[in-house]
């Protein structure tokens, strides 16, 4: 039997029993409702892996069912495929508009049906697995056939301690990174950093507020010379918000970036300089991975320090220990990683 359970929500009974034994042999576990309160209340209090859901109903359409579901933080991101006898192309615009997924005219071919539920489930999978925002953002874009979000923007260019953009500053932008390392930190009332991140070749930045519709906050700095593309607000804010399941996602990702957060501080609280000076250079170690077979991190130790959240004499301290147990080499600013392996098993 597939894992898969779908909720249709259909109002002419024979349609509704042949949609249901059409999935059932399909090996989906199928759930029905005669109409749209019905069909909210079970999805509530059970949500399936897709909904199917006739517009025209007494009682409550499926607008007005789509509309309550994507309200609510359980059901937000379901896949949802309209069924409807109306062909007219203001009704699919409508759908659309509000969110659904798919739109199916009825009567339908069953392959039509089945087809478009097993690219649905697949797509909604294949996002929910993600657990990196930037991961998700890159997948959306495959998803949007916005390939040529990227083309034709303009790029600029960056010196190793050039300030991105501050704390405060209004959100026009989302960057995506060329080349170049930038970290992200915040400023203390001692005017000391902390820093939280540092986003690589690739990775998205400043995306955050662009999505909670906020001005920046926290302060991005280039730790070498890096370019950047710069994407407008509206274009990134289309590609996000464009389909259900991936503003859903994005929901749930940043709440687990305030969890991870949270964990951090704690960690930063309980945890020994010597574990956060570890955990640290592990996640330098991460960012830095496969441009080289040895991985060398040009750093300097105020800016370790920030990421530890210590001072940096402590810093240098403890780098002069791993030196000692020969895990990494430091030759200036630059520091060689040796032993990985040995370094993330600090444990205090």
């Amino acid at each position: 039997m597939s894992k898969h359970r779908i909720l249709v929500i259909e109002d002419q009974e024979d349609v509704r029993e042949n949609i249901v034994e059409l999935l059932e042999l399909s090996n989906y576990q199928v759930d029905s409702a005669p109409n749209g309160k019905e069909g909210v209340k079970k999805a509530l209090a059970s949500p399936p892996n897709l909904i199917l859901c006739d517009i025209m109903m007494p009682e409550m359409d499926g607008y007005e069912v789509l509309y309550i579901l994507s309200k609510n933080p359980e059901t937000t991101s379901l896949p949802f495929i309209f069924l409807t006898a109306k062909a007219e192309k203001t009704d699919f615009r409508k759908g659309m508009n509000m969110g659904a997924d798919d739109y199916i005219t009825k009567p339908f071919e069953e392959m039509e049906l089945l087809g478009a539920i097993e690219r649905r489930l697949k797509k909604y999978e294949e996002l929910s697995s993600i657990t990196d925002v930037e991961e998700l953002v890159q997948r959306a874009s495959s998803y949007q056939n916005i390939a040529d979000l990227e083309k034709e923007r303009k790029t600029q260019q960056y010196k190793k301690k050039d300030i991105i953009y501050r704390e405060g500053d209004f959100s026009n932008f989302v960057y995506k990174i060329v080349k170049g390392k930038i970290k992200t930190y915040h400023i203390n009332e001692d005017g000391k950093e902390f820093i939280h991140d540092i986003r690589k070749e690739g990775d998205f930045l400043g995306e955050r507020s662009i999505i909670q519709d906020s001005s920046r906050t926290e302060f991005a700095e280039a730790m070498e010379d890096s370019e950047l593309m710069l994407i407008p607000k509206d274009d990134f804010q289309q590609l996000i918000f464009n389909n259900r399941e991936v503003s859903g996602q994005f929901i749930k990702l940043l709440s687990n970036n305030l969890s991870e957060r949270e964990k951090e501080l704690m960690e930063m609280a309980y945890n020994t300089v010597r574990k956060r000076t570890a955990d640290s250079l592990i996640k330098l170690h991460d960012a830095y991975s496969g441009e080289m077979e040895k991985v060398t991190i040009d750093v300097s130790r105020a800016d370790l320090a920030g990421m530890v959240g210590t001072a940096t004499e402590s810093v240098i301290r403890i780098l002069s220990e791993f030196k000692k147990d020969q895990w990494i080499e430091i030759n200036g600013s630059a520091i060689t990683i040796l032993e990985p392996e040995k370094i993330q098993s600090v444990k205090f």
